[in-house]
């Protein structure tokens, strides 16, 4: 079976640690995530979701693997759009490699989010949103400003 599949690499001037905390913690993903949040205790297992500013859950699924501050895969259904929704689960893993020089702190972060079908609707959007999201937090983590401050661009 044909996958879709959307990659992104990116290297932020931060330690693993502080970017794994900007990845699970609330508070400071609204501010790079346009106001949307991750709801979980990040343990394998646990349920997941993904907030809207005003409540309503956007994405939920579940913990499919923690390793922090190294590696994190969350099973991922859109629950806002029907035909997104109607493709099932995709997997979304996120991985943190530490690749500065001694004393200049830098983390690659890898973010693939993948789904057991051709064309799928879900991985096509998410290939517009994550570059912006995660344009956000490189800046966010570097700078203490943000690139965007809408989902539009």
């Amino acid at each position: 079976m044909n996958k879709s599949v959307f990659s992104y690499v990116t290297y932020i001037r931060t330690e693993p640690e502080a970017l794994w905390a900007a990845l699970v913690t609330p508070e400071f993903m609204k501010k790079y995530w346009f106001g949307m949040h991750c709801e979980s205790d990040w343990q394998v297992g646990s349920p997941w979701k993904l907030v809207f500013a005003d409540g309503r859950v956007a994405d939920q699924g579940e913990i499919v693997e923690v390793r922090a501050p190294a590696r994190l895969v969350i099973r991922w259904r859109n629950e806002w759009k029907e035909e997104a929704k109607a493709e099932g689960y995709s997997l979304c893993t996120f991985e943190i490699e530490p690749a500065g020089d001694p004393g200049r702190p830098v983390s690659k972060l890898s973010v693939t989010h993948s789904m057991d079908r051709p064309e799928s609707t879900l991985i096509q959007a998410v290939g517009g949103g994550w570059p912006k999201i995660l344009s956000n937090l490189k800046s966010l983590l570097e700078t203490g400003s943000l690139v965007l401050n809408s989902p539009r661009g």
